[in-house]
């Protein structure tokens, strides 16, 4: 178990902050898709990096963690005008939002599985709030430009993000050193969303546990 109190380790800091710049990145993505000026990029890309580790704390009662260290809210804001003024015009967005939106969710559901654990929460807990700090970033995303978000489509979004958290949880439970703890759990999450991306795997309605590709109406 791990002490309350006990500072974030190296690794899960640059694990927290990488997925702080790829998810604001996939946000101002999202924002280029909508034509939308630099306050439009700022603020749906430092949303999108910063909601689900918010969501987490709020729910576990615990500080908020970039209103003590502005860190993670400098590091959205840049990439995000990064973001807006590299930008190519002529660029397909989509593609490039739905990677970097991967990258996000494979490192945080780690994070915010450690996180909870550090903090005292019990297994279960800790693997949901993984599964939360994954994908808060990205619903907040979706709602704010009015899109459908990316967890009700059916595509294993939520379930790549759980598997990771569950991964890394199970892993620290059997005393696996933490750092290949850290890269195990994030290359499933990742291979598990970057194969439901490649070959639109989905969960499907009653009857239809998986489904790989679109099926016509």
């Amino acid at each position: 178990m791990m002490a309350p109190n006990e500072p974030l380790s190296t690794s899960i800091l640059v694990m927290m902050y990488f997925g702080d710049v790829v998810f604001a990145v996939s946000g101002a993505l999202t924002a280029a898709r909508f034509r939308m000026d630099f306050l439009g990029f700022l603020m749906v890309g430092t949303v999108t990096g910063i909601g689900g580790g918010t969501t987490r704390d709020l729910l576990l009662g615990r500080t908020v963690w970039w209103t003590q260290d502005p860190t993670e809210l400098l590091l959205c804001a840049g990439a995000s005008l990064a973001t807006y003024f590299f930008i190519s015009h002529d660029l397909s967005h989509r593609k490039g939002m739905i990677w970097a939106d991967a990258l996000g969710l494979s490192v945080f559901g780690v994070v915010g599985c450690h996180v909870a654990l550090q903090f005292g929460s019990p297994f279960v807990i800790a693997v949901f709030m993984g599964m939360v700090t994954a994908t808060g970033g990205g619903v907040i995303r979706d709602v704010l430009t009015n899109t459908q978000p990316i967890i009700l489509c059916g595509q294993l979004y939520a379930t790549a993000a759980l598997l990771g958290s569950l991964s890394y949880a199970t892993l620290r439970y059997l005393a696996t050193p933490e750092i290949p703890a850290e890269a195990i759990a994030c290359l499933a999450a990742f291979a598990l969303r970057a194969l439901a991306i490649l070959y639109d795997i989905r969960t499907g309605p009653p009857g239809e546990f998986i489904r790989i590709g679109q099926r016509d109406p």
